[in-house]
């Protein structure tokens, strides 16, 4: 997100409370508020069309819609998210801007694609196993396909700096899905749960074309070079794996427990384990803040110190570029032990509050039981993505597919066994894979840190590479000379 810094600058520059204040404000309205404005919409329609009388089928059902309508669309747009943020940003800084609607186009298709290859079989499952009604079903797959093309849409909005864009668009979409619930539910006399997600559909449709008005204004000039993006895909494709196994790697762990005796199937089609889901969502929002202290930060911070070691490396003395990198490093130790001790004195707080206000409003039992665990995985897994960051900083491909391959892969079996355990190990799994993810990531940090300077010189190609032809070994042949002569 770089970009962002100038203007946080600007603000925190007036050294008052008032500014910091705004500044925390700016930073969460450009990280997490939009995810923030749909749950407090849905709240917000539940409780003025008194979701609670619904009957449990019917309650349960469009909750599990719910769900996966936000998991899976998470999932489905996770392979092209990081891949096509770095193309747009190399045909930006090539000034061959002609070339970002054909990457917008191809990538919307294969996401599109991949999300249909998903949600087409569940949509018919659930209509002739399940017994959905066919009308309730099909808002559904559309509510998905929608959040499919907003998800991905943010991609480019980023990459044209228009940030605060993006939580204005939800705000505007938000507000008229919850006009949409009310008229639907008391002038057209719809059920409460197909109001609420038809609603939802209308939101996420209002988002998307806002969204897609700003990039056509952005983007005007389409080149038509759809190919030279499938090529970027197959060349970057540890972005791919990384973004992927990390998006995978915050679910897994829920998929596992939806297969333990805990799980609850609805409509024969959709399945959850709702303390555990609730325990999740609970552990992720105690944690959430280290996302907005770190964009903060970081992009104050850390990105001045990144321009002046890259400063150094195009036109330096070698001692001006280890005392650059010398700098920079430093500076990324003081931003992570900053993180640290600055989110976990915010998670502590939150976690006490929550086991003091959570039993009060019917939050209690198991949910409280798994909580704990779950928030240490996530405060860990929070500091691992930071990590993360700073790699794709120094371009560490390798480094970031196998932090995220350890962080997926040590979940998923840590999980399994802690399904074994008493409910208070629960999140032992998270744990385990975050703690095993976030060490790679420091290794590789420490290995950047000593091999940097090779490493940045030795990215560059003298010879374009090409696959043609090998030209003969021979050099010289000094019969043939002799032949010629003669």
């Amino acid at each position: 997100m770089a970009g962002i810094g100038v203007r946080l600058n600007q603000i925190y520059g007036k050294n008052s409370l008032l500014a910091d204040f705004v500044g925390f404000a700016y930073s969460t309205a450009i990280t997490v508020a939009p995810m923030f404005l749909v749950i407090l919409d849905i709240l917000l329609m539940g409780l003025v069309l008194e979701f609670d009388s619904v009957a449990y089928l019917e309650r349960e059902l469009f909750s599990c819609t719910v769900l996966y309508v936000f998991i899976f669309s998470m999932l489905t747009t996770s392979p092209f998210n990081a891949v096509l943020s770095k193309y747009m940003h190399d045909v930006i800084y090539e000034e061959r801007y002609e070339d970002i609607l054909p990457c917008y186009y191809m990538g919307l298709f294969l996401a599109f694609c991949l999300s249909g290859l998903l949600a087409i079989p569940f949509c018919l499952w659930e209509y002739f196993v399940g017994k959905v009604a066919v009308f309730y079903v099909f808002v559904g797959f559309c509510c998905y396909m929608l959040l499919v093309l907003v998800i991905y849409s943010m991609i480019y909005l980023s990459a044209c700096k228009d940030y605060q864009l993006i939580s204005i668009f939800f705000l505007c979409g938000l507000a008229v899905a919850f006009v949409a619930a009310l008229i639907l539910r008391f002038l057209l006399h719809w059920s409460i749960s197909f109001s609420m997600l038809s609603a939802l559909m209308l939101g996420f449709f209002l988002i998307a074309v806002l969204e897609y008005v700003t990039i056509k204004r952005y983007f005007k000039k389409n080149s038509n070079r759809y190919s030279a993006v499938l090529v970027y895909f197959k060349n970057a494709w540890q972005l791919v794996a990384t973004n992927f196994l990390y998006t995978l790697g915050l679910y897994i762990h829920n998929f596992v427990f939806w297969t333990t005796d805990m799980r609850i199937v609805v409509a024969r089609s959709f399945v959850c384990n709702q303390p555990y889901d609730m325990a999740t969502c609970l552990a992720m929002f105690t944690n959430i803040s280290a996302t907005i202290i770190f964009t903060s930060r970081v992009e104050m911070y850390f990105h001045e110190k990144y321009r002046v070691y890259s400063e150094a490396v195009i036109g330096g003395k070698a001692a001006d570029i280890e005392n650059a990198k010398k700098r920079m490093f430093r500076k990324l130790s003081s931003e992570l032990m900053s993180l640290v001790r600055v989110q976990f004195i915010i998670s502590v707080v939150i976690f006490l509050l929550c086991l003091v206000i959570l039993p009060q409003v019917g939050f209690a039992g198991i949910i409280l039981r798994i909580y704990p665990s779950l928030a240490a995985g996530y405060f860990i897994l929070f500091l691992m993505y930071a990590e993360i960051l700073f790699l794709y900083y120094f371009k560490d491909l390798r480094g970031v597919v196998a932090t995220a391959l350890s962080f997926c892969f040590v979940t998923f079996l840590g999980s399994i066994g802690a399904s074994y355990l008493g409910e208070i190990w629960y999140g032992v799994g998270l744990v385990a894979g975050a703690f095993v993810g976030w060490t790679v990531a420091y290794m590789r940090l420490r290995w950047m840190e000593k091999h940097l300077t090779a490493f940045v010189f030795s990215q560059g190609r003298l010879i374009k590479h090409r696959k043609t032809e090998a030209p003969t070994s021979m050099v010289y042949c000094r019969y043939e000379e002799n032949t010629d002569s003669h």
